[in-house]
C-alpha cells in the first residue's frame, strides 16, 4: 500500500552555485561518499548532485518533514541498484523514522535537463497509517 508520494524540482544552477561557493564543506554535509563519487564521475556533476538533492527533498516531503528537522541529509542516500534503478537507503535518524512509520519499500524516479533536476518518490508500507 502507498504510504506517501513526494516530488521536488531543483534548479541545477542553484546547486552548482552553492558547490562553487562552499565547495567540499557543502558536498560532504549533504551527500554520502558513494553519492559524491557517483556524481563526480559524470561529465556534469552538478546535474547529478541536484537530482540527488531533489530526491532527498522529495523523501522529506513524503514524511511530512522539512529538511534538517532532526534528520540529516546524509541519513538519506540515493544509490543505484544492481539493475541501475535508483533507490533510497536510510541511516541513523532517517532509518528510525522510516521504521517507525512502517515503510517497507521505496520507488524513486529521477530526471534532469540542462537547467532542472527533479525527483519523484513513492513510499510503501504494509499497513494503513
Amino acid at each position: 500500500m502507498i504510504y506517501a508520494i513526494g516530488t521536488d524540482l531543483v534548479e541545477i544552477s542553484r546547486i552548482e552555485g552553492i558547490i562553487d561557493k562552499r565547495g567540499k564543506r557543502f558536498v560532504e554535509r549533504v551527500y554520502s561518499k558513494g553519492e559524491i563519487r557517483y556524481c563526480n564521475e559524470r561529465a556534469f556533476p552538478a546535474q547529478h548532485f541536484a537530482a540527488r538533492f531533489a530526491a532527498k527533498e522529495a523523501f522529506f516531503k513524503c514524511m511530512g518533514r522539512g529538511i534538517f528537522d532532526g534528520v540529516g541529509l546524509r541519513d538519506v542516500e540515493v544509490i543505484n541498484g544492481p539493475d541501475g534503478k535508483p533507490e533510497l537507503k536510510f541511516y541513523g535518524k532517517a532509518r528510525t523514522m522510516v521504521d517507525k512509520a512502517g515503510i517497507t519499500g521505496n520507488h524513486i524516479s529521477i530526471s534532469h535537463t540542462d537547467k532542472y533536476a527533479m525527483a519523484f518518490v513513492v513510499l510503501e508500507c504494509d499497513k494503513t497509517h
